[in-house]
C-alpha cells in the first residue's frame, strides 16, 4: 500500500468500519453457525474484508472463501484483451458459486468501485461483456432472486467512488465524507446498531402489512411527466427490510435499505414515466430517461444522455423492456434528505420510488418458496437476464392504490405516505 493509499485509508472511521462488518454478519446475513459464506470486494475494501472475515468466524461460520476485483485489472481487460474475450465469462466459476449456493453458503458483496470506471471504454464491449457475464451467472443468481439463500450487500468509500461524489474535496476528506455518508445510512452511527436495525425493520414490516391488507389490483403514479399504471401480480406480496429465505434464514438482503417494494405485472403496465435522478450504470451515467410502455413492455425509450446504453439494456432480451419490481420510498429518507447522488444503485435506489427493469424475485409472491419458475411466470413474474433499479420517485408525485373494483386509495401524496 502507498502512502496515498495509506492517507486515505485512515480517513475511515476503524471504530464504525468494524460495527458495519458486525452489522453485515448479524443484521445482513445474520449468519449461522457452521455455515460457509462467500465474499467479494473491491481490493480497495480489503480493511472492511479483514473485519467482516473476523466477525463470521466469531459467529461460527464454517469456511469464508473472498474473491477479490482490482479496477486496473479490469481496465486492462479492456484495453489489451482480444475482441472475442469480451462474448465470453467464466461459466467455471458460476458454476461452483452456484453449487455453493445450493449447500446452503451465504453471500455477501462489498461494493465500492468507482462507479464511472468504464466510461471511457468501448460502449459495445461493456455491452457484450455485461450479456455474457449475465448467461454464465444466471444458475447463480437464479438462486439469489428466488432468495434460496441468506444474501447482504454492504458498501465500502473506495477512493475513485468517493471522488465521484465530492469532486472538489481532497482524496482523504472526500473519503471522509462518503465512509461518513455510508455509515450514517447504515445506520452505525447509533450507541447499537443491531438494534437499531430492528427498529427500522419494524417500521418497515408495519408498511408491508398495511400493503398486503389492501390486496391492491395496480399503482398509478402522477407527477411531472409521469402518468402511469403499473398492475401488480396475481398474488403479489410486498416485502421490506428483514424477512425470510428459504433456507429459513430472516436475513436484511440491502444494507442500506428504506424500499418496500413488490412484483408488478409483466403484462399490465401502461402510460408514460421519467427518471427522477440519473442511473448510473456500467460506467455510464443514464439521465432524465423516459419511457411509454404498452401491454406492460417499454415500446418508445429516451434519454438526455447515456441514450445509446440505455437502448442496449433494452436489447439484451425479451424481459429487459419489462418491470420486475416495483419499490415505495418516502421522498423523506434519510438518503433523500443528505441530498447526495451516490452513483450507487444500493444508495440512489433508496432516495426515491422506483422500478426495475428486468428479473422479478420470487420471494415477492404468495407462497413464493413453493412457486415454480412457470407458475411465477403464470402470475405476471418478469424473467431476464437483467435486474436494473430507476429512480421515479420525487416531491410531486402521487400514488394511488387501485383496487379490484376501480375504487381508489391515496398511498402517496408529493413523496410521502398518505
Amino acid at each position: 500500500m502507498t502512502t496515498h493509499e495509506r492517507n486515505i485509508a485512515a480517513a475511515i472511521d476503524p471504530a464504525k468500519l468494524d460495527k458495519l462488518a458486525e452489522v453485515a454478519i448479524k443484521v445482513g446475513l445474520n449468519l449461522q453457525p457452521g455455515q460457509d459464506l462467500f465474499l467479494t470486494a473491491p481490493v480497495a475494501a480489503l480493511s472492511l474484508v479483514r473485519r467482516i472475515v473476523e466477525h463470521a468466524y466469531k459467529a461460527g461460520a464454517g469456511l469464508v472463501t473472498p474473491i477479490l476485483s482490482d479496477e486496473d485489472i479490469t481496465l486492462a481487460r479492456f484495453r489489451f484483451a482480444q475482441d472475442a474475450s469480451f462474448d465470453r465469462a467464466p461459466s467455471w466459476l458460476y458454476e461452483g458459486v452456484s453449487k455453493a449456493f445450493a449447500a446452503n453458503t451465504a453471500r455477501l458483496a462489498i461494493v465500492g468501485d468507482n462507479p464511472m470506471l468504464l466510461s471511457g471504454e468501448d460502449p459495445a464491449k461493456v455491452a457484450r461483456a455485461n450479456k455474457a457475464n449475465s448467461l454464465a451467472y444466471k444458475p447463480a443468481l437464479e438462486k439469489i432472486a428466488g432468495f434460496d439463500i441468506n444474501w447482504n450487500i454492504v458498501a465500502y468509500p473506495g477512493g475513485a467512488w468517493a471522488h465521484q461524489v465530492f469532486p472538489h474535496d481532497e482524496p482523504d476528506v472526500a473519503v471522509a465524507k462518503l465512509g461518513d455518508a455510508i455509515f450514517a445510512a447504515s445506520r452505525i452511527d447509533t450507541a447499537d446498531p443491531v438494534a437499531a436495525w430492528a427498529a427500522h425493520n419494524a417500521a418497515l414490516h408495519a408498511r408491508t402489512k398495511w400493503l398486503n391488507g389492501q390486496r391492491f389490483a395496480a399503482l398509478h403514479y402522477t407527477g411531472p411527466g409521469t402518468d402511469l399504471t403499473i398492475g401488480l401480480a396475481d398474488g403479489h406480496e410486498w416485502e421490506g427490510g428483514a424477512s425470510a429465505a428459504k433456507n429459513g434464514i430472516i436475513c436484511n438482503p440491502n444494507i442500506p435499505t428504506e424500499e418496500v417494494f413488490t412484483t408488478p405485472h409483466a403484462h399490465r403496465v401502461e402510460g408514460r414515466v421519467v427518471s427522477t435522478k440519473p442511473l448510473s450504470y456500467q460506467g455510464t451515467l443514464i439521465d432524465r430517461i423516459a419511457v411509454r410502455f404498452e401491454a406492460g413492455r417499454i415500446v418508445e425509450a429516451t434519454a438526455a444522455h447515456g441514450q445509446d446504453v440505455l437502448r442496449k439494456v433494452l436489447e439484451t432480451d425479451e424481459g429487459a423492456r419489462r418491470l420486475g419490481e416495483v419499490a415505495l420510498v418516502p421522498h423523506s429518507s434519510p438518503i433523500s434528505a443528505s441530498g447526495l447522488l451516490f452513483f450507487n444503485t444500493l444508495f440512489d435506489e433508496n432516495a426515491a420510488c422506483h422500478i426495475a427493469l428486468g428479473q422479478c424475485y420470487a420471494k415477492c409472491f404468495v407462497n413464493g418458496d413453493k412457486l415454480s419458475p412457470e407458475e411465477i411466470e403464470a402470475q405476471g413474474g418478469n424473467k431476464s437476464l437483467i435486474h436494473i433499479d430507476w429512480m421515479i420517485g420525487s416531491d410531486k408525485i402521487d400514488i394511488d392504490g387501485i383496487k379490484p373494483d376501480g375504487s381508489r386509495v391515496p398511498v402517496f401524496r408529493k413523496g410521502e405516505w398518505a
